[in-house]
């Protein structure tokens, strides 16, 4: 019914009544116009978000960078200090400045022109690793980086698969790479990352794993089918996690099973090339097969960004395993710039990590189904699969 309205002038006996307003019900034009002005409000929300997380570790990445810089001022302060008071007829007594334990960057990488024969197990710290790496995020086409990476090296074959011919190599690594709608950035990868592992000496092979449909992207769930195409193929040792934008910046990160589960890309430029918070375990990761089984692989209830990679930290911490990082510089890593919108952020996942535990047994590569499409490129293999919640169902737990 329409609204009603009395005048106080004309108030004599309904002044104690209330004042009325109603609003016609089942009208049309009035309920989707404010339907799409709220479906237009949450979308903003979740990209303002976005937005605020992202600048949330900027921060943080920040006002670590500032505390480091502090602690570093002071210790040369109170170098300075002891240096003189430890000092007697200008001799210095020994004094250990050393705060840093994890800045010591190894020292035994072998000399130029170090031999070794072809049935000798590939040696971990061999000449052809330099250390810093020129990183070049130019864009290039597929085509363009086969042919580079093709010409005169026959030995990597179809699927992207080579192993080292100098020396037996020492571990047969896996690279899992979960895509989306990322066409200039692969190429970047392949072209800056296949030379690394050639130099490395290991036998490896990189999966693309593709995520085709209109459902939210959902990493963990491409990893763990990456894991399960990859083993049909070989008997891995190890499994690389790797963003399809990361880029190493220098080659004596060694993705080898050694010291698994190992976070690689502990310094990002994005943030500073600080460490966003201890238990951060995102961009580059990697497992030895039998740890990702007894973990029971990524999760899959994720959808969207964000969460995954804490969960994943905790399933480890839960099997009693410790996480190893490079020391030093050896963690640096850059960022592609993205052209596009990233993935929406999944607001679901603070509920979830607070019951990791209990969802471990019951939410990992033990309820996956999914159903692959396999081609296999010059450099790569790819795995083309649509993703859905039902292909993940989730007993009580």
């Amino acid at each position: 019914m329409p609204y009603l309205f009395t005048p106080k002038s004309a108030c004599i006996t309904q002044c104690a009544q209330p004042l009325r307003f109603t609003v016609r019900p089942n009208n049309p034009i009035l309920f989707h116009y404010i339907s799409g002005v709220l479906i237009l409000f949450f979308f903003r929300l979740f990209f303002l978000l976005s937005v605020v997380n992202e600048y949330v570790f900027m921060v943080q990445a920040r006002g670590i960078q500032i505390r480091e810089n502090v602690k570093n001022i002071g210790a040369q302060v109170l170098e300075q200090v002891v240096r003189g008071a430890y000092s007697i007829n200008g001799t210095d007594y020994s004094y250990d400045f050393n705060f840093s334990e994890s800045d010591a960057l190894p020292t035994t990488y072998l000399p130029e022109g170090f031999t070794y024969l072809p049935s000798q197990v590939c040696p971990e710290r061999l000449p052809t690793m330099k250390g810093r790496l020129e990183v070049n995020m130019s864009e290039i086409s597929l085509e363009e980086v086969e042919r580079s990476l093709l010409e005169g090296k026959p030995n990597i074959v179809p699927g992207g698969y080579w192993k080292p011919t100098d020396c037996l190599p020492r571990w047969k690594v896996a690279i899992l790479v979960p895509f989306r709608n990322r066409h200039e950035h692969l190429p970047i990868l392949l072209r800056h990352l296949v030379p690394v592992l050639q130099k490395q000496r290991l036998q490896f092979a990189f999966y693309i794993i593709e995520q085709a449909g209109t459902e939210p992207f959902n990493r963990a769930m491409l990893f763990n089918v990456g894991y399960k195409e990859a083993m049909k193929d070989l008997n891995w040792d190890c499994l690389i996690f790797h963003d399809v934008d990361h880029l190493m910046e220098n080659d004596r990160n060694y993705y080898g099973c050694t010291d698994m589960p190992r976070h690689f890309a502990v310094k990002l430029d994005k943030y500073s090339y600080m460490l966003p918070y201890n238990e951060f375990f995102g961009g580059v990761s990697g497992l030895m097969v039998k740890q990702f089984k007894k973990i029971n692989g990524f999760p899959n209830a994720f959808w969207g960004w964000g969460g995954e990679d804490d969960d994943l930290w905790n399933r480890v911490q839960f099997a009693n395993y410790t996480v190893s990082r490079p020391h030093g510089d050896l963690g640096r890593y850059m960022s592609i710039p993205h052209h596009h919108r990233g993935e929406v952020q999944f607001l679901g996942r603070y509920s979830l990590l607070r019951h990791s535990k209990e969802r471990q047994k019951v939410d990992g590569l033990n309820n996956l189904n999914y159903s692959p499409l396999v081609s296999r490129m010059p450099l790569y293999t790819n795995i083309t699969v649509s993703l859905s919640r039902k292909l993940a169902p989730i007993a009580d737990y």
